[in-house]
């Protein structure tokens, strides 16, 4: 193999008879490398997009939820927080209550999720607590008033004009009571006592914190709640650990639900988008590899007497086919490699200087996250050094057919 690497090499820097094919051969490189790099960077600002989704969506929702087979919730909470506690790889447990309701202020009206929590809990097994503004170290259940607190995410207080210190109030629209004038809601008014901002729309604009014993009362649940969050060491394990306490704890009644199956619709999405991205701009590198057939078919015609003379001194087919794989690679991997740098380069530019703005109440961040993978670079080398050889093959194969005598002769 010393023979062809060896030949490969000098066609690779001799170009005395023709600047066309040097310039051919650097528009290859280039083609490889500019390939190479926008993979890189796309794929390290999708893996950031979805780090910072998974990071943000793991930490408002619990990694693993043990709830009720039915609406009437989990009795005898305390006792099961502290079971699924004593289990391996729990960090936090916390119960809470879980209902749908309407909301009132002012004339403006919306629907929410209305989650009862134990703040102090709470901030063992999510990030809720930390969200809060202003701080608080729990959720009254008695406020100025006498009417117990809520917690509003902050695009949900905005549709309703709602502040701090307001008075809403909310609906329950099951459970209501008849009466001659038709079926009439159960309301109680709250007072708003913080705002909660997550950064992801989806739970800013629908939920709402309330203390337990409020959501209870308010509800109806009696001493039952939904269920009980819990916090696992490695998030990704949620749905085998979800099966593993349910195992544990041996309580009839309850199922479990975990934070990857709630999400799935998204994370497929968004594994979906990377796998596309990555096709489309594969295909820079795919034209890039059509420039090295052209390339490798100039090379030929420019060395048709050399191949003459290498198989009249008894080189084998598979020699020359050697020496013009080879040839293939080299471009490939010198547009490779040189990709690698740059989009390494890139990134790194990225990350520490985040010139990259992003309107925050659209993307819910402001920079541009990036996250470059070891697998994911593999996997591009990879791709490009496949591509690179698949455009080689054709050229080198033609190369190896050509007859030693017809070579030199028409050469000469």
């Amino acid at each position: 193999m010393r023979l062809p690497l060896w030949i490969a090499v000098r066609y690779l820097r001799t170009r005395r008879q023709s600047g066309f094919i040097t310039l051919l051969t650097g528009i290859s490189v280039g083609g490889v490398a500019v390939g190479v790099t926008a993979l890189l960077t796309v794929l390290a600002v999708m893996n950031g997009f979805e780090n910072e989704v998974q990071t943000r969506i793991a930490g408002t929702d619990a990694h693993v939820v043990l709830l009720g087979e039915t609406a009437a919730g989990v009795v005898g909470a305390d006792s099961l927080a502290a079971e699924v506690a004593r289990q391996p790889g729990v960090e936090g447990v916390a119960p809470f209550t879980y209902a749908k309701a309407m909301i009132f202020h002012e004339g403006l009206t919306e629907g929410l999720i209305v989650k009862g929590v134990d703040l102090r809990a709470e901030r063992g097994v999510t990030s809720v607590g930390r969200n809060i503004q202003p701080a608080l170290d729990s959720i009254p259940g008695v406020t100025a008033g006498g009417f117990p607190g809520i917690v509003l995410g902050n695009e949900l207080a905005g549709r309703i004009a709602a502040r701090v210190g307001d008075r809403v109030v909310l609906a329950m629209l099951s459970d209501g009571a008849a009466s001659p004038l038709g079926f009439t809601p159960r309301l109680k008014e709250f007072r708003v006592v913080g705002v909660f901002t997550s950064g992801l729309y989806t739970y800013d604009s629908s939920l709402g914190f309330t203390s337990i014993p409020a959501s209870q009362a308010f509800f109806q649940l009696g001493d039952a709640v939904t269920g009980i969050e819990v916090r696992i060491t490695d998030m990704f394990a949620a749905p085998r650990v979800a099966g593993e306490l349910l195992q544990a704890v041996r309580r009839p009644g309850l199922r479990a639900n975990n934070w990857i199956e709630l999400n799935r619709n998204l994370f497929t999405w968004m594994k979906l988008e990377k796998t596309v991205m990555f096709l489309i701009l594969a295909l820079i590198v795919l034209v890039a590899a059509f420039n090295i057939v052209s390339t490798l078919f100039m090379v030929v015609m420019e060395k048709r007497r050399d191949i003459g003379v290498l198989r009249s001194l008894g080189a084998r087919r598979g020699t020359v086919l050697h020496v013009f794989l080879l040839e293939g690679l080299l471009i490939g991997g010198l547009g490779t490699g040189l990709g690698v740098l740059l989009g390494s380069a890139l990134i790194a530019v990225l990350k520490r200087y985040p010139f990259v703005r992003l309107p925050g109440d659209v993307y819910f961040i402001e920079r541009l996250p990036v996250r470059p993978e070891a697998g994911d670079f593999a996997f591009v080398i990879l791709s490009a050094f496949l591509l690179c050889l698949a455009a080689a093959l054709y050229p080198a194969w033609r190369a190896s057919l050509l007859d030693p005598v017809e070579a030199i002769r028409k050469q000469s």
